[in-house]
């Protein structure tokens, strides 16, 4: 079960980018966050591994796109952390790897991968973090060629997470 606190979103997506630009020199990694912090209610172990899964997704696929092209020796992941009017937050993972396939919404259905060797867990799991912080998860496809990855957590936080803290203000 989630534990919710109050964290930097900020902080959490510099953090799991760090994790694999440092083992990653060939490819460019670029975290794009406000400098002033974005709170949020979130359990930040969950929303750290949510995060870590799609960055290593989309360094994957980056992978697979420079092994396919010769001409093309670096690649890009890029992360971006926006606010919107109504206070929601919205956190873009892109890449310019090798893209999605044509039936992307089944690769959130746990089992099902596009890697050899691959358990077609990671994106089912990614998404069930995503509903338990009452957010969403999207794929798209990115211009010039990769994917795009969306999440939005909304500016209310999880829905148990404000029961939890009511809870916490009465007890």
């Amino acid at each position: 079960k989630p534990s919710f606190r109050q964290e930097n979103l900020g902080e959490i997506l510099r953090q799991s980018m760090f994790l694999y630009e440092v083992s990653r020199p060939d490819i460019l990694f670029e975290c794009d966050v406000p400098a002033d912090a974005v709170q949020r209610q979130c359990d930040r172990r969950l929303l750290g591994q949510a995060l870590s899964n799609l960055i290593k997704n989309a360094t994957e696929a980056v992978e697979r796109r420079m092994e396919q092209d010769s001409q093309s020796p670096t690649g890009h992941v890029w992360s971006r952390l926006t606010l919107d009017a109504a206070g929601s937050a919205t956190i873009h993972i892109e890449d310019d790897g090798a893209g999605l396939p044509g039936d992307r919404e089944r690769i959130l259905e746990p089992y099902v991968t596009l890697r050899r060797g691959g358990t077609g867990l990671g994106l089912a799991i990614v998404k069930r973090i995503l509903e338990e912080h009452g957010g969403t998860l999207s794929l798209g496809d990115r211009d010039g060629g990769g994917t795009v990855v969306t999440l939005i957590l909304p500016a209310n936080g999880p829905p148990s997470a404000t029961a939890d803290s009511k809870d916490a203000e009465d007890g």
